[in-house]
């Protein structure tokens, strides 16, 4: 089964118009070419807070400290 291709991508200028680019090392681990039918959702990204930004900092810390034990507690 494949997966979701999960990418925070710009959106660029296109002739008139804009749009966005997909990974290319996505397209080929998927099959995906030319021509082929997708589906696309688009959800804009707000900028955080600066106490969402603590909160994401002290997690992330949290995570680099414990990655073994969430490994190993992710593989029961």
């Amino acid at each position: 089964m494949l997966s979701m291709i999960q990418s925070t991508q710009k959106i660029i200028k296109i002739g008139s118009s804009v749009g966005v680019t997909i990974p290319a090392k996505e397209l080929k681990r998927q099959n995906i070419k030319l021509g082929d039918e997708i589906e696309i959702i688009v959800r804009p990204i707000r900028p955080s807070s600066v106490e969402d930004q603590d909160v994401i900092n002290a997690a992330k810390s949290i995570l680099d400290k414990y990655r073994t034990d969430f490994n190993n507690l992710a593989k029961r």
